[in-house]
């Protein structure tokens, strides 16, 4: 099966298993690999990508460090958090001096393979096999985090990416409904411009914010998924139409004013609390923003809708998949035992304390509850009902192409934020970078 066909199977699985039980706490006497109770002072730093004091997610992270360091008064979780870019730019340097934290995040397929390759990671199937933990995930999920059998980390979600939008705001410009077509999405930044309003959130300063929302346009383009592993596959070329007709559409939106002045100097964070703030009219993210997004000063407000067709092509229920960041445990942690145990913890509470918080649509892991009891709002709902009927879609281009290639996609990209050039160029730049890094 083609990696989309999994991720899909693996979407559609997601969206059935409400109602499944994860296991729950660790024993707080051993760990996976036996832990630590001897009392000695033991420091794991947990490097993490949840910055916002105002999202679900980080506070998830500190209870349940919180609740890990009470039953372990012997141990301290020493938070290393960044954003997205940050981090990754960081593991990059750590990796160098083969120095990582015991606990860091990885991002599946070729994103963690130099990672495994360098020998940094330490297997994590002692961890999954204790107290059923390994059942608690979506069926297939692992199999992105794994090489040779083995699997490497652990995944905190796998989600859709999708279009929120403030109808206040929409409202305000005079748009009566989301777009549905690519040029009803130039015609509503025009309007928003119009009435004030900035069209689109996004924080460009972290690069694959505006990768994510050009593969959107290409799904597009190209009617339908598979183009990345098309050009892997030596069917296609970079220099494609399909491929050339994004980066017109995707400059259009540029032109067009759509996104805040100075995006590229606006991280990811930053960003998302302009939409979250009423700032912006519109942000393309993945669903694992439903809970930030219900839970900000907007939430009222907010709706979601399914990426435009461009030029008449595309189907409106395929998606840009996006299997989550992973946690990945050191294979040279001082403290590789202890680090083991905790985030067999974490992970094994990490379903409930997520639902708990209204912050459990698009989890890598399955959940135990009913979302309309527990009060998810109608936006959750509605997006879950997304999950129900997903056609297919691609994995991100930085998980389907090798490093090289993708950094030189993620910079042509953004430099598509602060000059127009010819699609054709771009399109160079990208074939000749992997006919390079072949």
């Amino acid at each position: 099966m083609k990696k989309t066909g999994k991720v899909l199977a693996l979407l559609l699985a997601g969206a059935l298993t409400v109602g499944l039980t994860a296991c729950g706490k660790s024993d707080s006497s051993s760990g996976a690999s036996g832990g630590s109770s001897s009392g000695e002072k033991v420091t794991i730093t947990f490097q993490n990508i949840s910055p916002d004091p105002t999202t679900p997610a980080y506070k998830i992270i500190r209870q349940l460090v919180a609740e890990y360091q009470k039953e372990h008064p012997n141990v301290e979780i020493a938070l290393d958090t960044l954003n997205t870019d940050q981090q990754k730019l960081k593991l990059k340097t750590q990796a160098a001096s083969r120095e990582i934290p015991d606990i860091t995040m990885v991002n599946p397929a070729a994103q963690m393979k130099p990672y495994v390759d360098a020998g940094l990671l330490a297997p994590l199937d002692d961890v999954l096999d204790k107290d059923g933990l390994r059942d608690t995930y979506q069926k297939g999920l692992l199999d992105y985090y794994s090489k040779d059998n083995k699997v490497y980390a652990l995944p905190d979600g796998n989600n859709i990416e999708v279009g929120f939008y403030n109808k206040a705001l929409f409202a305000k410009a005079g748009i009566d409904a989301p777009p549905t077509t690519f040029d009803e999405l130039l015609a509503d930044v025009g309007k928003l411009k119009a009435a004030g309003i900035t069209p689109i959130a996004i924080g460009e300063k972290d690069s694959w914010t505006g990768s994510f929302l050009f593969m959107n346009i290409l799904l597009r383009t190209n009617g339908g998924p598979g183009f990345l592993q098309d050009v892997v596959d030596g069917k296609k070329t970079f220099n494609d139409p399909a491929f050339i007709e994004a980066v017109e559409a995707f400059q259009k939106l540029v032109q067009a004013g759509a996104f805040p002045d100075g995006a590229t100097a606006i991280d990811a964070t930053a960003g998302g609390n302009m939409f979250r703030t009423g700032q912006a009219a519109m942000f393309f993210i993945g669903t694992w923003e439903t809970g930030s997004n219900d839970a900000s000063t907007v939430g009222k407000d907010i709706g979601v809708f399914k990426f435009p067709t461009v030029n008449g092509k595309g189907n409106l229920d395929e998606y840009m998949l996006a299997p989550g960041s992973a946690y990945a445990v050191s294979a040279n942690s001082e403290h590789l035992a202890e680090t083991k145990d905790f985030l067999h913890f974490f992970t094994s509470n990490y379903p409930k304390a997520s639902f708990d918080m209204k912050n459990a649509v698009g989890l890598g892991q399955k959940v135990d509850g009913d979302f309309k009891t527990a009060g998810y709002s109608s936006l959750a709902i509605e997006i879950l009902d997304m999950f129900k009927n997903i056609k297919g879609g691609d994995l991100s281009f930085d998980n389907t192409m090798n490093p090289a290639v993708s950094q030189v996609h993620l910079s042509s990209i953004q430099n598509l934020f602060v000059q127009q050039v010819d699609p054709k160029q771009v399109a160079e730049e990208h074939q000749a970078a992997f006919e390079a890094n072949k």
